[in-house]
């Protein structure tokens, strides 16, 4: 599931960021309406968090905007807690409101009930490419039908690559979104992890794509 998270609160967003990609959500935050409005007009989204006091305007003229022009399931996040406020929230189109400040635990169980209510993810497949699969909501891994053990960073190093399959993923955005924040230049720790599931899930699917990153073809290679 890719999940667009609209919150100001440096602290909160982090938080939010880090519990929802532990759950195996990919994740995108951002700050600021415009922004937000821009990543919306790309597409591709899953499912929106949306803060209503943000810098530069109301979350609702967002939330409007979206509701005419897409069926995006929408979770409103607020320090609003006015009767009136959580009323005109759901009116204007959100699925649900949830008041500040709120324990993340019950956040990350509103998020799995929206998404099983929109459809997301109610079979779980997994991702599936030439024998290998990952299904995110149990943190499993095969090939072939036999089970790969991997570890945490392993397992999400392999997600990621399997559902941007075909795109070339860079050394910062794969160490940002596995290493917790991302690592120094020299750090070899990125090397290791590819080096581990290369060795685990054998060759043929991951390569480097020299001085950029690395990539999971969806065809099958001669060499990794």
């Amino acid at each position: 599931m890719r999940l667009l998270l609209v919150e100001d609160d440096l602290d909160l967003g982090d938080g939010i960021r880090i519990a929802l990609r532990d759950q195996g959500v990919d994740v995108v935050w951002v700050r600021r309406l415009e922004q937000a409005a821009t990543a919306l007009e790309a597409g591709g989204w899953d499912m929106v968090l949306l803060d209503l006091g943000l810098p530069d305007g109301d979350g609702l003229t967002l939330l409007r905007r979206l509701r005419t022009g897409q069926r995006l399931p929408a979770i409103i996040l607020s320090a609003r807690d006015a009767l009136r406020d959580r009323l005109r929230g759901l009116d204007e189109g959100a699925d649900d409101y949830l008041v500040k400040p709120f324990a993340l635990e019950e956040l990350l169980s509103r998020v799995r009930a929206l998404a099983r209510r929109s459809g997301l993810g109610d079979a779980d497949e997994g991702l599936r490419l030439r024998g290998l699969v990952v299904h995110e909501a149990t943190r499993q891994a095969g090939l072939n039908g036999q089970p790969v053990s991997l570890s945490r960073s392993e397992f999400d190093l392999l997600a990621l690559l399997l559902k941007r399959s075909g795109r070339v993923q860079t050394r910062h955005a794969l160490e940002e979104h596995v290493l917790r924040g991302g690592t120094s230049n020299d750090s070899n720790v990125l090397d290791v992890h590819i080096s581990n599931l290369r060795r685990k899930i054998g060759p043929g699917y991951i390569r480097t794509v020299r001085g950029i990153g690395y990539v999971i073809d969806a065809v099958p290679l001669e060499a990794a």
